[in-house]
């Protein structure tokens, strides 16, 4: 009966473990970047972001994915790389609200 025990606890255990390492491991920076998708796609349709803005924009954002990527491609994505990911989607980010909100806009 002991040995039973055991044996389940070690299963849920590595059931766990298994569970864990195919988890995305920066659920975060995969969400700001649809957040931001999101925002560039909104600028562009309602004219506060030029077309060159939005290329720019979007290219930034290709960057980040190809960064992230290149981060993942190893299996672990290291503090140090998780920290970039967030300091570039940071930057991205500003990037965003700065060039919808200066006074160049899309014609119409």
């Amino acid at each position: 009966m002991k040995h039973t025990h055991t044996r389940i606890a070690l299963a849920l255990v590595l059931g766990a473990a298994a569970g864990l390492a195919g988890a995305d491991p920066t659920p975060n920076v995969d969400q700001r970047q649809s957040n931001q998708e999101q925002r560039i796609q909104a600028g562009e349709q309602n004219g506060k972001l030029s077309n060159g803005e939005a290329r720019a924009l979007n290219a930034r954002e290709n960057t980040l994915q190809n960064r992230e990527a290149a981060d993942k491609a190893d299996g672990k994505v290291t503090p140090a790389e998780h920290r970039q990911l967030r300091r570039e989607t940071r930057r991205d980010s500003r990037a965003i609200a700065r060039d919808k909100n200066n006074a160049v806009t899309s014609p119409k």
